[in-house]
């Protein structure tokens, strides 16, 4: 199976640990969210940060999952995750209870 994209791979953002930004942006809390690491093939939550608060999106740093899904379900990343991962793509409300059980 061909290695999956994570999110600042896909978006090159520069707010992984160690990019370009993170002294402009900070982190991206997606690129060190370890209870999702490993969904749909990602490190930490690069292939499920729609639901990690915080992230970088549209040229501004997103708050909570209800707040932002409506965006993230139009980013272009999103649709490539679920396009890749059908039928297998986990619905957000399993990754969420992932993250409170964690």
């Amino acid at each position: 199976m061909q290695r999956r994209l994570n999110c600042w791979e896909y978006k090159k953002c520069g707010r992984e640990p160690g990019g370009s930004r993170v002294s402009e942006l900070g982190v991206c809390p997606a690129t060190v969210e370890k209870r999702l690491d490993g969904i749909h093939g990602g490190k930490n939550a690069g292939r499920a940060c729609w639901v990690v608060a915080g992230t970088f999106c549209g040229g501004q740093v997103q708050g909570t999952f209800a707040q932002k899904y409506k965006n993230c379900e139009k980013c272009d990343f999103y649709q490539l995750v679920k396009r890749e991962e059908y039928p297998e793509f986990k619905l957000s409300s399993v990754l969420l209870k992932m993250l409170k059980e964690g």
